[in-house]
């Protein structure tokens, strides 16, 4: 598998990158974050996302290489074959837009391209909390929306959507996502009451053994998880707001093992364990953890 592989993780209103060694899931150098272009449609997120990674290979000379580095890019759409079939949160020219073959042209380079939240989820399974969890485990990103990633005995099973879900008529994530929370003024505790009726909800489907909670807000778990009352445990995503870049990577460096005669499928989370406007051209690195 490819020792260095660069992680895109495209959200409604930030695009995060940066380079990932695989070897130990970590950063290598900086973690960089733009504004999503407003308004986001594939042909300015694109020409952003190119931007990104040549600022990455500038700052990372070995990951310059465009032969030997793909790059992995998580979109909040449902995406198969390397098309996105929907457009959670970003502009609806999305919708059957071939973003694989798109990118690959902008880019010159392998890129691979995967819901946002399955990225997020195979980082928190095998590097994160989900690591040695059995059974069924749900990882949502709460973010401008919610996304969702579900695993059976560490096994994904891709483009779920279950921010879409109907909750007292309209779309579960306009209440439960974090920007609900900033766009209605609610207390940490008030937020917390929405966000549980929609994991309650999930449970009443799926029956999780397990929930874990990502995105930015995953920082502040003592906030709003205390107030929880769904029957599940839910824990906080460890790799935070990395989660979905680190993914992503994991994604690109997979199927360029796969193009190389590896074995076709999508990335192994590992065996259970028995007893894991237009954006600023140069980007600044993000401090943010």
């Amino acid at each position: 598998m490819t020792e260095l592989a660069i992680g895109i993780d495209i959200g409604g209103s930030g695009i995060k990158a940066g380079a990932v060694d695989l070897a130990t899931g970590q950063l290598h150098g900086d973690r960089y974050r733009i504004a999503t272009p407003d308004p986001s449609t594939p042909n300015s997120v694109v020409s952003a996302t190119a931007r990104l990674v040549t600022r990455i290979g500038r700052a990372i000379p070995e990951a310059a290489d465009r032969l030997a580095v793909p790059v992995g890019v998580g979109i909040p759409s449902v995406v198969v074959s390397g098309v996105t079939r929907s457009a959670a949160n970003i502009d609806g020219g999305w919708i059957g837009y071939p973003a694989g073959t798109e990118l690959r042209r902008a880019l010159s380079r392998d890129v691979t391209i995967v819901n946002d939240a399955d990225a997020a989820g195979v980082a928190e399974m095998r590097l994160g909390a989900g690591v040695g969890q059995r059974g069924t485990v749900i990882v949502l990103t709460l973010g401008t929306g919610v996304g969702s990633a579900i695993f059976v005995d560490g096994t994904l099973v891709p483009n779920t959507e279950l921010g879409h879900m109907e909750i007292r008529g309209r779309d579960a994530e306009r209440r439960s996502a974090a920007n609900a929370r900033i766009r209605r003024s609610l207390s940490w505790k008030a937020w917390a009451a929405d966000l549980d009726e929609h994991l309650i909800a999930i449970d009443r489907l799926f029956s999780p053994n397990l929930f874990i909670l990502g995105g930015g807000v995953s920082k502040n778990p003592d906030r709003f998880i205390p107030f929880l009352t769904v029957r599940v445990a839910v824990v906080p995503a460890q790799l935070r707001n990395d989660a979905g870049i680190v993914g992503a990577a994991m994604f690109a460096a997979e199927q360029a093992h796969v193009s190389e005669g590896g074995p076709v499928g999508p990335p192994d989370p590992g065996p259970p364990d028995a007893d894991p406007p237009d954006p600023d051209p140069s980007p600044l690195p993000d401090p943010a953890a």
